[in-house]
C-alpha cells in the first residue's frame, strides 16, 4: 500500500472515530475525552490505540466495541483495538469542544490540571465548578460521586439544579 492510501486509511478512521459516542457520556465522542490516543497502520491491520479513563472503567468493552463496530461499517477492516494505560489518561485530554459539549450537556468540565495528577474524592477542591446551566460559581458538593465514579454530584446555590461535575484526574 502506498503512504498516500496509508495515510487516506488512517486519516478516514480518525474521522469514523470522531463520531464513535462515548457510551457514559453520549454528548461526546471517543475523541472528544480523549480516549483514542493512536491510529495507526501496521500492514494490513489498522491498529486504534485507546486509553481508557481508568483502568476500572466498567465502559471500557463497550467503548472496544463500538470503535470496532463503526470502522467495520465504514469498510475499514481489519482493525486491532489496543488498550494502552501508561501513561494514564488525564483529563487534560479532552479536547476544548469536548468541555464545552461537557458544558452544554450539563456536566461541568474539569479544570485543567497542568500535567499534574489531581483526583478529588473528597469535599473540597480547590475551586468550586460553575454551574453548567447558570454559570454561577456559587456551588456546592452534595456528594463525591456522581452517576459514574468519575463525576461528583454537586449543586448551584443560584439557580438551585444539581448538576454533575467530572472530576479532575
Amino acid at each position: 500500500m502506498s503512504a498516500t492510501a496509508s495515510s487516506d486509511r488512517v486519516r478516514r478512521a480518525w474521522d469514523i472515530l470522531r463520531g464513535v459516542a462515548d457510551p457514559e457520556i453520549p454528548a461526546l465522542s471517543l475523541c472528544d475525552l480523549g480516549i483514542v490516543r493512536d491510529v495507526r497502520e501496521r500492514g494490513d491491520m489498522l491498529d486504534v490505540v485507546l486509553t481508557p479513563t481508568y483502568s476500572g472503567c466498567p465502559a471500557t468493552e463497550a467503548i472496544e466495541r463500538s470503535a470496532r463496530d463503526a470502522l467495520h461499517d465504514a469498510g475499514l477492516d481489519p482493525a486491532c483495538i489496543v488498550l494502552q494505560r501508561a501513561p494514564a489518561w488525564s483529563s487534560d485530554w479532552i479536547s476544548a469542544d469536548g468541555r464545552r459539549k461537557l458544558r452544554d450537556y450539563g456536566i461541568a468540565p474539569p479544570p485543567a490540571c497542568a500535567g499534574e495528577a489531581v483526583v478529588t474524592f473528597h469535599r473540597r477542591t480547590a475551586t468550586a465548578p460553575a454551574c453548567p446551566r447558570c454559570g454561577d460559581t456559587g456551588t456546592e458538593q452534595i456528594s463525591a460521586f456522581g452517576a459514574t465514579a468519575c463525576k461528583a454530584l454537586w449543586r448551584c446555590r443560584a439557580c438551585g439544579e444539581p448538576f454533575e461535575y467530572f472530576k479532575p484526574i
